[in-house]
């Protein structure tokens, strides 16, 4: 164990300010304690509060600051920050250590499950049901059923399993905090005589932080700091933004497939749903009329068909594109396909993680901001005034924040390139192999483009969300 050393300049734990944030235990303990503690209340609060009309506390915390707010910021910056203040992590290691400690099995040893949790659990149901989750009592019951299944497994399985392969957002959070300015890794010349190994005896990961530079790769890493408080070797540095995806790196088939699915459920499918689905033409996009077509002969209850219908061609559009232009590139490459896919894929990252920071910017302003507010207002008993919404669609300025769309994009560009020199072939092959690797890039790209020349063309739409017109119009007859 190493007690005290020369910090590099770029290592956050040598900074003040930083080192109490990141590195103190006391502070760490406090913030992990107080997020459990809001986290424990805003589902208690959903349950005696089920309703939107007495309760936007339990709605605002999850799906105003949670999630998006925080989640979103933090995985593009620093990291898997919230991992590290995740309740469901901070219980886990309590419980992991006087439970039974058993191997999980193959069959559920899959981050794959966790991908597909997320992406029909959550986006497929909100898009079919976009009210649902939106009312305090969902809310609390999914974070709920949630925790009840994290704490079984943290129970049952060692090496906290449920973050590695069950946990929604874990395979997620894990694949774009590359996208990140941050590292953890510790100093070299102090672990070449090291004999304890105490920062591995400390990771409730099994996870050995001396090898996270040689590997390019930081692993299941989740950022909660406790190999840093057993031996002051490790460091927590600044790097270049993305700089893990511009060199070689154990590559995973679940990191990539939720860069596709994710792109595909949040990006293109609100590009289509919620960009375009305010526009005044609305009825004459092709996930519209699909909708229009099969509701004049099925009946499909209280389903969004619309939504359905843009997400089914999302994430149709988003394989193909993905898959297909890797398979042209692959063969004009003269390279496996499976080694193109899997190491072009990871170029796809910036396109939420860059890009999903628009719509956090401009919701803040909309909406998250004062839902957060009154929430804990109304939740505390705090005796504030009701806070009005910071801005509304009609505010121009607010738009500024598309401009992460196109950093997305550009920044999707570059890492491609970049990822391209990891792949042994002739430099006139891969520029005829670069536009059909990055046919999803463009995609998002000429979709950001064709939706502003739709509103500048043709306008919003003045009621809103044309199908749920439609759907009260339908109701009415």
């Amino acid at each position: 164990m190493v007690n005290f050393l020369k910090r590099d300049k770029n290592d956050i734990f040598g900074m003040p300010i930083l080192n109490i944030i990141f590195k103190n235990r006391i502070f760490q303990r406090v913030v992990q304690v107080l997020v459990l503690t809001v986290f424990v209340y805003a589902i208690y609060f959903g349950f005696i509060n089920p309703t939107k009309e007495e309760n936007l506390f339990t709605t605002g915390l999850f799906w105003g600051l949670f999630w998006p707010f925080f989640m979103v910021t933090t995985l593009s910056t620093f990291g898997r920050v919230f991992c590290g203040v995740c309740p469901h992590g901070f219980i886990g290691k309590f419980i992991t250590k006087i439970g039974l400690k058993r191997k999980i099995p193959q069959s559920l040893a899959n981050p794959f499950i966790g991908v597909f949790l997320l992406f029909f659990g959550w986006w497929a149901t909100y898009y079919m049901y976009p009210e649902f989750f939106k009312t305090p009592y969902a809310t609390a019951l999914l974070f709920f059923i949630m925790t009840l299944i994290a704490v079984v497994f943290y129970y049952i399985y060692d090496e906290m399993a449920y973050c590695k392969y069950i946990c929604p957002i874990g395979t997620m959070t894990k694949v774009f905090s590359k996208v990140g300015f941050t590292k953890l890794e510790t100093y070299k010349e102090h672990c070449s005589s090291c004999k304890t190994f105490d920062c591995a005896t400390a990771c409730s990961y099994n996870l050995k932080p001396f090898t996270f530079a040689k590997k390019n790769s930081m692993e299941d890493c989740t950022l909660c700091m406790d190999c840093s408080s057993a031996c002051e070797s490790v460091a927590f540095k600044f790097k270049k933004p993305s700089s893990t995806l511009f060199d070689k790196f154990k590559t995973s088939k679940a990191e990539v497939w939720a860069l596709i699915f994710i792109t595909a459920a949040i990006s293109i499918t609100m590009g289509f749903h919620h960009a375009l689905g305010r526009s005044a033409i609305v009825e004459e996009f092709f996930w519209t009329k699909t909708a229009r077509y099969f509701e004049s002969f099925v009946n499909f209850g209280t389903i969004d068909t619309v939504g359905l219908f843009a997400f089914l061609y999302a994430v149709l559009i988003s394989i193909v594109l993905s898959v297909g232009g890797m398979f042209i590139a692959s063969k004009i490459l003269k390279v496996n396909f499976q080694t193109t896919f899997y190491t072009l894929g990871y170029a796809f990252a910036p396109l939420f993680i860059i890009g999903g920071l628009s719509h956090i910017g401009e919701f803040f302003f909309y909406s998250y901001a004062s839902n957060i507010v009154n929430g804990f207002n109304q939740a505390f008993y705090l005796g504030l005034e009701f806070m009005q919404p910071l801005a509304s669609r009609k505010d121009e300025w607010v738009h500024i924040f598309k401009v992460f769309n196109h950093i997305g994009y550009i920044w999707a560009f570059v890492l491609m390139i970049n990822r391209f020199n990891l792949i042994e072939s002739k430099t006139i092959l891969k520029v005829f192999a670069f536009p059909f690797a990055s046919a999803l890039i463009i995609f998002y790209m000429s979709l950001n483009f064709y939706t502003g020349y739709v509103f500048k063309t043709y306008g919003a739409n003045m009621g809103g969300h044309n199908h749920k017109n439609h759907q009260m119009n339908m109701e009415n007859k």
